[in-house]
Formats: structure tokens, C-alpha cells, sequence
């Protein structure tokens, strides 16, 4: 079976960290891009950060500077490593693939109270 498994969401304090891991399963074949999305209540789904095969990385504007996105040493797994969090980063973040199929994760919510 195909899929992304995200972990690493859950509650924080404004002004905190937090580091989302996404490993694939069921794929043998390696994503040409890997990204981080969120989904908040009532909004659309937004996309956060984006690291190609190469590395080459964009971010939202509203996350640059306190977001990193890496990949990790095995094949297809992303981490976004999140600081200096504001109650308006509270969202349902979803992990994507793309290459041969697109992937989505089946998302982890993370909380910043203030």
C-alpha cells in the first residue's frame, strides 16, 4: 500500500517549536519533490514549504525565516522543522509526494495557543 505517515503535530505554547516527520511506505520509486501543506479550519489548503530531488527549497511567505524543510538520508522522508509558532499556524499539515504517483499524507494536527 502507498502511503506518507506524518507524526510530530500536537499542542504548543505561541513562541514554541516543533519538528514534523513524513516517511513513505510502498514506494519504490523516489518523489521528484517532497512538500509540507496546512489546512486550518475553514481555510483552503495552503502550501507551507517545498524541497526538490535536488534540494532546492520555497516557502510560504508567512512561515519563511521560521520554517525548514529538510529531507531525510532515507528515500522519501521530509521534515519541517517549525519556530517561533503563532496561534495562526494552527492547522491540519498534510505531507505530499510527486513524481510517478502524488502522494498525500493523511495529515497531524498541530495547536499554538496563545
Amino acid at each position: 500500500q502507498v502511503q506518507l505517515v506524518e507524526s510530530g503535530g500536537g499542542t504548543v505554547q505561541a513562541g514554541g517549536s516543533l519538528r514534523l516527520s513524513c516517511a513513505a511506505s510502498g514506494i519504490i520509486f523516489s518523489f521528484n519533490a517532497m512538500g509540507w501543506y496546512r489546512q486550518a479550519p475553514g481555510k483552503q489548503r495552503e502550501l507551507v514549504a517545498i524541497i526538490s530531488r535536488g534540494g532546492s527549497t520555497n516557502y510560504a511567505d508567512s512561515v519563511r525565516d521560521r520554517f525548514t524543510i529538510s529531507r531525510g538520508n532515507a528515500k522519501n522522508t521530509v521534515y519541517l522543522q517549525m519556530n517561533s509558532l503563532k496561534p495562526e499556524d494552527t492547522a491540519v499539515y498534510y505531507c505530499h509526494g510527486e513524481g510517478y504517483l502524488e502522494v498525500w499524507g493523511q495529515g497531524t494536527l498541530v495547536t499554538v495557543s496563545s
